[in-house]
């Protein structure tokens, strides 16, 4: 039988403040855990942070679950996957100039 893993001594556990982090399961929470894991990251922190998920996860699952989280992932960390796969830049938000609306 396969030993859970605790995800705190993974990640830091501040990205998971508002949940059971004794819970959480790496195959069973990919869609919360892989945004968590790039929410806070930085031009300085992102090859760290995203060598650190895909210990875990695939490419594909990163960029899955990347595209269709309700998390506040910054534009800027989606732009820093796309480049690092290779594949079309894509973003979480529309962004507005001010004061005018996108159609």
């Amino acid at each position: 039988m396969k030993q859970s893993i605790n995800i705190a001594t993974i990640f830091p556990k501040h990205l998971f403040w508002d949940m059971d982090l004794n819970t959480l399961s790496l195959s069973k929470d990919k869609d919360i855990i892989i945004p968590r894991a790039l929410f806070a990251t930085t031009q300085e922190t992102f090859t760290t942070d995203i060598a650190l998920l895909e210990q875990f996860y695939s490419k594909t699952q990163i960029l899955k679950y990347l595209k269709t989280t309700k998390e506040r992932v910054s534009n800027e960390v989606c732009a820093l996957v796309a480049m690092r796969y290779n594949v079309p830049v894509f973003a979480r938000f529309k962004q507005e100039p001010f004061g005018v609306k996108i159609r």
